[in-house]
């Protein structure tokens, strides 16, 4: 490597690194944020999902529904208490069909016609002669009015299906449900998939009191035990994607500028899985244009935005071959890269791994302002249920939120521990539909 590029490469990891000092500063902000978002406005939206949290004692069988994206899982679920469950039933079905039979994401599609095709499919899983309470995850923007009552603000995720925007949910549900006579279906909880990731997470532990999720999109939710209008314990969903107390370098600006809505969702744009690929890219254009790598031949993906995924990232930190033999494969094999130096290569490793180290430790930042807001002292232990592609699947995520959690809390360090919390949007439906059926049912 030569020396120019390590001084670069030392003077851009400098900007991206944020040591224990940092970290603590960008924690007290977020706890700032979460009171003036409880008691006004804030970039932390702190929506009331009305929904306390669960205690691992609530059992019966419950019909999950996962409406996150195209791809809606239905679930059968049993709940035994003692924190275990079984998935008795599920089935997955697609509301866009790859040969073009259907779209129900369409605008030329309707609230009626899209509802209607889930009952149907409902109708297909369930034994008519039993009764089914029904947890729904609805992972888009939404206005909760009540545990089971939500208005949909706008569509995400390419959806554009006609008179759903501004409805409310459930109520659509209810509709296509008598409608195919499944009068034995009865809607009684809607909530994200962040607070179905929490409330699996305190089904099987009662020290979760925080959830999160961080893969494409990032987003945490935590048990504020004296929220104002109830003065109780209830689950919040902070939309924490959206805080924008941070320090962002001159690759984040770039990035946000270029955005489809600059200003908003800067820790999401800093930290989630949809956005770190491309603030590599834009390290690496800024490091070709000084004429410092891929001197021979600039490849075709540098010249694309979002070309690169977090995929490609943990790919790329997953290589602990001697001359990272791997990524050169990566590069031959995508993009027509060849006789790139081992040097080059270690260059785009380490890039890799500052852009990824950076979001764990801005997430982990999150972390501590959660815990400094409900436990300031830190007299309890405190778990977080996590999903998410990043918590998942790329290599060192999860021991760099520890390491933050280690500098800042030192010996009392395993207090604060992180747990994966696989498939809390089906699982959480339904344990959100058992507590609002009470206790055992």
């Amino acid at each position: 490597m030569t020396e120019v590029l390590a001084e670069k490469l030392s003077g851009i990891e400098k900007n991206f690194w944020l040591p224990a000092s940092e970290i603590l500063e960008i924690a007290m902000k977020f706890k700032k944020e979460m009171a003036e978002g409880l008691s006004g406005k804030s970039s932390l939206k702190m929506l009331r999902t009305f929904l306390q949290t669960a205690d691992g004692r609530e059992t019966g069988t419950f019909l999950a529904i996962d409406f996150g994206g195209t791809n809606i899982r239905l679930q059968l679920v049993d709940l035994f208490g003692g924190g275990r469950f079984e998935i008795r039933k599920q089935q997955s079905f697609l509301l866009k069909d790859p040969c073009g039979a259907y779209d129900y994401t369409s605008q030329d599609a309707n609230a009626g016609d899209l509802f209607d095709f889930i009952a149907i499919q409902i109708a297909n899983l369930l034994e008519h002669d039993s009764t089914y309470p029904l947890g729904h995850t609805f992972s888009f923007p939404c206005r909760q009015i009540g545990a089971n009552r939500a208005v949909l603000l706008n569509w995400t995720k390419e959806f554009k299906t006609s008179g759903v925007e501004g409805q409310e949910i459930t109520g659509l549900l209810e509709r296509a449900l008598a409608k195919n006579s499944l009068f034995n279906v009865k809607p009684v909880a809607i909530i994200n998939d962040t607070t179905g990731t929490l409330l699996t997470a305190a089904y099987c532990d009662p020290c979760a009191d925080i959830g999160s999720i961080s893969g494409t999109g990032h987003n945490s939710c935590y048990i504020e035990p004296k929220e104002p209008s109830s003065q109780g314990p209830m689950i919040i969903n902070m939309e924490s994607g959206n805080f924008n107390k941070l320090p962002l370098t001159y690759y984040d600006k770039i990035l946000d500028q270029a955005s489809e809505k600059p200003g908003e969702q800067l820790l999401e744009k800093a930290a989630s899985g949809r956005y770190i690929g491309e603030i590599f890219r834009l390290i690496l254009t800024d490091l070709i244009q000084q004429r410092l790598l891929f001197k021979e031949k600039i490849p075709d993906f540098v010249a694309a935005a979002d070309s690169i995924t977090a995929g490609d990232l943990a790919f790329m930190l997953a290589d602990e071959t001697p001359d990272l033999a791997h990524i050169s494969g990566w590069l031959k094999t995508n993009w027509s890269v060849k006789g790139l130096t081992p040097e080059e290569r270690q260059a785009l490793q380490r890039i890799a791994s500052l852009v990824t180290t950076r979001s764990a430790r801005l997430i982990a930042a999150t972390y501590v302002g959660i815990v400094r807001h409900v436990d300031p002292e830190l007299n309890r232990d405190h778990v977080i249920g996590a999903d998410g592609s990043l918590f998942e699947k790329m290599p060192g995520y999860v021991a760099n939120i520890n390491n933050v959690f280690k500098e800042i809390y030192r010996d009392n360090s395993n207090r604060v521990s992180l747990v994966l919390t696989r498939n809390g949007s089906g699982i959480g439906a339904a344990i959100a539909a058992a507590t609002c059926m009470g206790k055992g049912n």
